[in-house]
Order: C-alpha cells, then sequence, then structure tokens
C-alpha cells in the first residue's frame, strides 16, 4: 500500500493507493467521517463493473446511500448534466453535512467536483478513480470543471477532495484504448520530471509489463503532482508544468467535437507537435522530440492528428483558459525532466503545430 498527503495553506487531505481497496471504502469512510448521507455519482459503464461492490460496501456500514448514474463519455461534462445532478442531490435532500462521492474517470471526477463545489456553496465530496488517467492526474489537485460548446473546461474552480481512494485492480477491466489514454500522462509526467519513468517506460517490453508494476509508477507519478499542487495550488505558475501537450490537446478534442480523439490521445499528439516545434526553433535539445515520439508510438498513442484544418485549430487554441493578453504561456522541454514556461504570442503558436 503507498500512502502520501496534499498538505495546502487551507486544505490537507490523503491519497491512499492499495489493490482491492474499493470493497473496503466503507469501513474507512465509516472510520474516519461522521457524514450520515451519500450520494455517489458514477457512469454507466463503471456501474455495471463495481457500482454494486461500493454501494454495499458503504451501506453495511449503516450509512444511507443513494447512487446516480451519468452516460459514460465526454459529453456529460455539460451544463446540462450539471443541473440534471443538482436535481437528484435536491431529490435526496442532500445537505452541506452529507458527502458526495465521484466514481469514475476524468469525467465523472470533474464533473462531479464542481457539482460538489457549488452546490449549496459546497458539499464534501470524495474522489474513487476508476481510469489510470483519472487515479494519477484528473483526482489530485482540486481542478475541478465542465466544458462549454466553445472549449473545455472553461466553467470550473478549484474545491478539493475529502480524499482519494485508489484501487489499481480496477484497470484490469479498462479496454486498451482507455488504458492507453492514462498511458499518455504516464508519458507526460515522465518527461517533465527528473525520475526514472521514462526510462522504466522504454524497459517494459508492453502494457501487460507496465500494470505489473503499476501501484509504484500510480504513487509516483501522484508525488510529482503532489508536489506542483503544493508549490502552485491556484495554476498560476510552475503548476502549469502539468499542461505539457495540453494546449494543443485540448484544442485537437474540441475541434474534433470530443468524438475522434481520446483525451490522452489529444494531449500525446499536443506533446509531440510542441516538442517538434521547439526544438525546430532550437530551444529544446536536438533529437528529444526523437525520443518523445518513439515512446508515444511504443505504446499505441498517435503523434499527429489527421485531416485538420490548421487555421481552424489554431482558431481553437485561443479559446484556452491559459490565454490572456494576446498572450500564452506554453510548455516546451529545455530536455527530458527540464520543463520550461515559455510566454508567447498567440499568432506564434502556428511555430509548433
Amino acid at each position: 500500500m503507498y500512502s502520501l498527503s496534499i498538505n495546502l495553506s487551507q486544505k490537507q487531505y490523503n491519497i491512499m493507493i492499495e489493490k482491492d481497496l474499493l470493497s473496503n471504502v466503507g469501513k474507512h469512510l465509516a472510520s474516519n467521517y461522521n457524514n450520515k448521507k451519500f450520494v455517489v455519482v458514477t457512469d454507466a459503464t463503471v456501474d455495471a463493473l463495481y457500482g454494486n461492490i461500493l454501494i454495499n460496501s458503504i451501506a453495511n456500514q449503516g450509512f444511507l446511500v443513494t447512487k446516480v448514474v451519468v452516460p459514460a463519455g465526454e459529453k456529460s461534462k455539460s451544463m446540462a448534466m450539471l443541473e440534471y445532478l443538482y436535481s437528484k442531490f435536491l431529490d435526496f435532500k442532500l445537505s452541506r453535512s452529507d458527502l458526495i462521492i465521484a466514481f469514475g474517470g476524468g469525467v465523472v471526477g470533474d464533473l462531479v467536483g464542481f457539482a460538489a463545489s457549488t452546490f449549496l456553496r459546497g458539499v464534501p465530496y470524495i474522489q474513487i478513480p476508476t481510469t489510470l488517467l483519472a487515479q494519477i492526474d484528473s483526482s489530485i489537485g482540486g481542478k475541478v470543471a465542465v466544458n462549454l460548446s466553445n472549449g473545455k473546461n472553461l466553467v470550473g474552480s478549484f474545491y478539493h477532495p475529502e480524499a482519494v481512494f485508489i484501487d489499481p485492480k480496477l484497470l484490469e477491466t479498462l479496454s486498451l484504448r482507455v488504458l492507453r489514454d492514462g498511458l499518455a500522462e504516464v508519458i507526460k509526467y515522465s518527461m517533465i520530471s527528473e525520475t526514472t519513468l521514462f526510462e522504466d517506460l522504454n524497459r517494459y517490453q508492453d502494457e501487460q509489463e507496465f500494470l505489473a508494476n503499476i501501484e509504484p509508477i500510480i504513487a509516483t507519478c501522484c508525488q510529482i503532482k503532489q508536489q506542483f499542487v503544493e508549490k502552485d495550488e491556484k495554476d498560476t505558475g510552475v503548476r502549469m508544468i502539468l499542461n505539457f501537450g495540453h494546449t494543443i490537446g485540448h484544442a485537437v478534442e474540441n475541434y474534433f467535437n470530443y468524438e475522434t480523439y481520446t483525451h490522452g490521445e489529444a494531449v500525446a499528439i499536443g506533446m509531440a507537435h510542441i516538442t517538434k516545434g521547439s526544438e525546430l526553433l532550437g530551444i529544446t535539445l536536438p533529437g528529444t522530440a526523437q525520443k518523445l515520439i518513439k515512446l508515444i508510438q511504443k505504446y499505441g498513442l498517435p503523434t499527429t492528428a489527421t485531416e485538420y484544418d490548421h487555421q481552424a485549430l489554431l482558431t481553437a487554441i485561443t479559446l484556452d483558459k491559459k490565454n490572456s493578453n494576446n498572450g500564452l504561456h506554453i510548455i516546451i522541454l529545455e530536455s527530458i525532466g527540464k520543463p520550461l514556461i515559455k510566454k508567447i504570442q498567440t499568432k506564434e503558436m502556428h511555430l509548433y503545430l
């Protein structure tokens, strides 16, 4: 078992990483929380696989618990689904002394976290992430949001959970594509940190060997994110480094209406493009882009989008929430493990595409 703590100026919470943790969640809740009512929000895919295990674990401790199921997929991160959750919370007479549980991947975590942050001006919640991407990234750090038709995560807040429970065993039922979706974020961490992750990912023969080492991998990624979040909770400085590949990636997702590429696939495309561009501009150590692209391709992820309008993609990038005063903060590499925050004029972004 791995355990670490996120320590912020006004908030502290623990991350627990352990196989088969899901069936014991109820006992952890009984030992640490006085809340009597719980709302579990999950998606249809996760519910079919694990919904009863979690509900029974909580109910067996004497808690009153209800479940809300939303459709799986990025389109559930919408204002309409947010309003639906509010109505369900009201039906259950949820109060600020109760607890919401986000049980799913990044979409559920972001949606439920934002709902928790805004319903009754704030109801406590817990993250139980079920995908690799959510376990190593989106469930940690308090960034919660929903999408608008104009772009991703444009309506959101910073609202930290009370705890994060990570059960790596849940990853065994992921499809290969969804597993690789999270692998893109692991690759991101390997490029922005001075750890052994980059060497490890190159050394593993395939996804099976990767999964055989999954607990320390998750712990390493969580520790990297912990360091950035504790230094820069509100994402105005060094925490922006965690957005490596995301400026282009979010634009790719939006351009293709969240239907063609997963988040991780889009981030992989973003990392490859921006590193090729920064290398051509002489900012990045020669050969870095080739090493990154080779690693991305090793795990079956794309390095470029197909059949897109260059200008339309640039327009989508201008809607990025990190865009301000006709400028954009982008994350590039000086070399592997040495990221750099660079302020550019928005019109310069074409040099990195």
